[in-house]
């Protein structure tokens, strides 16, 4: 099918389509700059392709990488496109032409704009220019988005250094505690912030929400127009967290980047690092046993339970102020999967207890008797956890009807997640895409047609249950087994066997000392986290280093339909808008 589609491609653009390539199952298509535009209404529109989904936009320096002759271009930008009545991914990418030294563009190479055919672009593309340095033409409000606006240079680009960063304020500038810093590049005073163009300061009131607002659960700032009280416009602010996890995660071995998922969505750690090593063992072409991808799967499925629960607690105390109890009862149900968390690995929420190639040790004796035990105790506090909320009238009053989000509005924005099958759309990456052994379990995917808060809350209640079931089918499937793959090319041999065989002693001191090379080429790799899809993108050189490391956080892209949902309700309703989408701001801002 896949083939059918490069070829229908370059049937109606001969001179557009470059090229095509095929690894590790996924097709990347080169598209020329100039035909970008009419290939990407081309790839949504066609009744046979129907690419209604922009999953990711980032770019790449091609500084260091070998590449034809006809793509001499030092950038490139990668679109992650998913088709969802198809059910299939393609990756285009598009060249940026070298830029002519002093004509007047800031000499940043210029791609065209798709923020018109998929508005999830909108704010794709600003992180892409913000840390790449590639204009979009034609993009509405093109602006840095993670870095300040006085920021110096593009920190993804690979002539950027790593680190070193004199950040020192102006008050220090004479301290000589402070002179190996170098040359001071951050002014210590504040500034204002532009706001977005169709945004009218003149007509309506424009306040702030936050950055330090309690209801945001992180540093994140809302702009918001009002008439009175109604909301004629929302523009969030994020970057205030922004800690260069794709510039860290390219300077450090694959393995070692592991840990640094654990900080990306602090609620999901298990989720994130089972995302990250499926990417890497895409890459490498692993083959898991079955202990080490049920237990993966029973893990995911208990820290599924345990980021839905803290959202609970928490929206719920944001929307109505006085579910305290409820609060407490999430959060006790959470500390035992934290318990059984800590029995695993040592760790409660920075686990990093997946490896590349399967698991770090073998589950505990008690793991099973733990799980079964937190299973017979949370399928009666859920009851009652429900019975507190379901039918409450503040919460109805608050959740009803607020924060509308239809779903072609949603697929337009990339949604994924529960937000996105709020909206009647059953789009769930371990049913339609299963990974990690998913195909072998029996579970239903919930969906509400509502489209509001409340249908959010419904949806999201329905998965803890289904997870619940995953978790017990797993139970039963978890036979005795080797918890890691046997190529000792990329996981470390037994202890044992180091003694006994010099081959084995090599491939430790091998792996231990320079780490796996995976071959040249670029995988990408989402998986459906709690908060939706969770996407790593890696480039490999061949080396032991990712070239390029791209992340997705679901948290980021689902932000951006704030604006939608909250357009013509209250200021009031931006609290259980926000509390819906569930994010974690070390996510959106990475």
């Amino acid at each position: 099918m896949t083939d059918a589609v490069v070829e229908k491609l370059k049937n109606i653009f001969p001179y557009g389509l470059k090229t095509d390539t095929e690894f590790c199952g996924g097709t990347t298509v080169y598209v020329a700059a100039e035909q970008f535009h009419d290939v990407a209404l081309f790839l949504r529109d066609d009744e046979a392709l129907q690419f209604d989904l922009l999953v990711d936009v980032y770019g790449t320096d091609r500084l260091k990488l070998s590449r034809p002759a006809d793509q001499a271009a030092r950038f490139a930008a990668n679109y992650e496109l998913y088709s969802i009545p198809k059910n299939r991914f393609l990756r285009v990418i598009v060249p940026a032409p070298d830029p002519t030294p002093g004509n007047g563009t800031n000499d940043l190479p210029v791609l065209p704009s798709v923020s018109d055919v998929w508005p999830t672009a909108n704010w794709l593309e600003r992180e892409t220019y913000d840390l790449m340095g590639i204009e979009f033409g034609g993009h509405p409000w093109l602006r840095r988005m993670m870095m300040p606006d006085n920021w110096v240079g593009h920190p993804l680009r690979k002539d950027y250094a790593l680190g070193g960063e004199p950040v020192n304020f102006s008050h220090h500038r004479d301290n000589p505690r402070f002179a190996h810093l170098g040359r001071q590049i951050m002014v210590g005073p504040s500034f204002l912030t532009e706001l977005p163009a169709d945004m009218d300061a003149e007509t309506h009131m424009v306040v702030n929400m936050g950055p330090q607002h309690p209801a945001t659960h992180g540093v994140l700032r809302l702009a918001v127009e009002l008439d009175g009280e109604t909301v004629i416009k929302v523009n969030p602010e994020v970057g205030y967290l922004h800690s260069g996890f794709e510039k860290t995660g390219e300077n450090k071995r694959y393995e070692k980047f592991i840990p640094y998922c654990d900080r990306l969505d602090y609620l999901a750690p298990m989720s994130n690092n089972l995302a990250y090593v499926l990417a890497v063992e895409k890459l490498l072409a692993v083959d898991l046993p079955e202990y080490a991808q049920f237990a993966r799967v029973i893990l995911n499925e208990l820290q599924r339970i345990g980021s839905h629960l803290a959202w609970w607690a928490t929206h719920a105390m944001d929307v109505s102020g006085t579910m305290h109890s409820l609060l407490m009862y999430a959060f006790t149900m959470r500390e035992r999967i934290l318990d059984i968390f800590e029995m695993v690995c040592g760790a409660r929420m920075t686990t990093s207890y997946f490896s590349v190639g399967g698991l770090r040790w073998p589950l505990p004796g008690a793991f099973k008797e733990a799980v079964k035990a937190f299973l017979r105790d949370f399928s009666a506090v859920i009851e009652d956890m429900e019975a507190m909320l379901t039918k409450h009238p503040i919460w109805l009053s608050r959740t009803k009807g607020i924060g509308y989000l239809p779903a072609k509005e949603a697929i337009a924005l990339g949604v994924t997640g529960p937000l996105l099958r709020a909206a009647g759309v059953p789009l769930d990456l371990r049913k339609i895409r299963p990974y990690s052994g998913y195909d072998q379990f029996d579970f239903d995917v919930p969906t509400a047609t509502e489209a509001d808060c409340y249908a959010r809350y419904v949806v999201r209640i329905l998965e803890m249950r289904q997870s619940m079931r995953i978790v017990e089918q797993g139970l039963d499937k978890l036979k005795p087994g080797p918890y890691r793959t046997g190529d000792r090319k990329v996981a470390l041999p037994p202890r044992e066997e180091i003694s006994t065989s010099m081959e084995a002693l090599i491939h430790h001191f091998k792996l231990v000392t320079e780490g796996y090379r995976p071959p040249e080429g670029q995988v990408y790799l989402a998986a459906e986290n709690p908060k939706g899809w969770l996407g790593f993108g890696l480039i490999s050189d061949g080396t032991a280093m990712p070239y390029r490391l791209r992340v997705r956080g679901p948290s980021f892209v689902n932000l951006q339909a704030t604006d939608i949902m909250a357009r013509g309700g209250l200021v009031s309703d931006l609290v259980a808008i926000i509390g819906s989408i569930d994010i974690v701001l070390g996510e959106v801002d990475r």
